[in-house]
């Protein structure tokens, strides 16, 4: 009994690949059967998004080809009515979101999210920060004219915007940019899709600022 068991065994080692490196056989064995239900069940496990390079290396599959599998579910889930759900890109990651049309359902059962009003100067503000960021409130200031304190708060309140950390200059100010809230909330995969915007378009920030500031002095 114990000399069959060695010899299957010696037989079965013979017919290993040995040659072959250790890392490919891992990866080998690390491809998903089934990549699509692999990456829906790590995108609902884990709520946020999730960087495509982690999806990769966890089923298996290079990049493109992950990118590719992502694409052809996020086209069956938009194509097919009785799916709710969807995948959006937040640059390089992917979330598994509710589709927008669901909405009026998930009130019902859930806590009603938190009304994202922006005044003319939040957005002013944040668009001055899209596109110019990593800025500085001073930047910002030294653009629109006034002082930005309350949009500013307002848009880390909401979540669209964040610090970054501190520029490498005296009194060592804060640099805000933007989140993956603010691209979920504009429908953008990253800031480079975001629009063109006109060279004299920061020149119309000045004046409406500058309008704002001569309001006040008149009330």
């Amino acid at each position: 009994m114990k000399q069959d068991f060695e010899q299957s065994f010696k037989e079965n080692i013979d017919d290993m690949d040995l040659a072959q490196p250790v890392e490919e056989r891992e990866e080998e064995v690390r491809r998903a059967e089934h990549p699509e239900a692999a990456i829906s069940a790590i995108l609902f496990a884990m709520g946020d998004s999730v960087e495509i390079k982690k999806l990769a290396g966890a089923i298996g599959y290079d990049e493109d080809e992950t990118r590719k599998i992502i694409g052809m579910m996020k086209n069956r889930f938009e194509k097919n009515k009785d799916f709710g759900l969807t995948i959006v890109e937040l640059d390089g990651s992917v979330q598994m979101c509710s589709k927008t049309e669901m909405y009026e359902y998930l009130i019902k059962v859930a806590k009603i999210p938190k009304d994202m009003h922006l005044s003319d100067t939040a957005l002013e503000t944040l668009s001055i920060i899209a596109y110019k960021q990593p800025v500085t409130r001073a930047e910002i200031e030294k653009i629109r004219g006034v002082s930005c304190d309350h949009p500013i708060n307002k848009l880390l309140e909401f979540g669209l915007i964040t610090e970054l950390g501190r520029l490498n200059a005296p009194g060592r100010p804060l640099l805000f940019g933007t989140t993956e809230q603010f691209l979920r909330s504009f429908g953008v995969k990253s800031i480079e899709d975001l629009p063109d915007i006109a060279p004299d378009r920061l020149e119309e920030f000045k004046k409406e600022a500058a309008e704002e500031i001569q309001l006040k002095l008149d009330i």
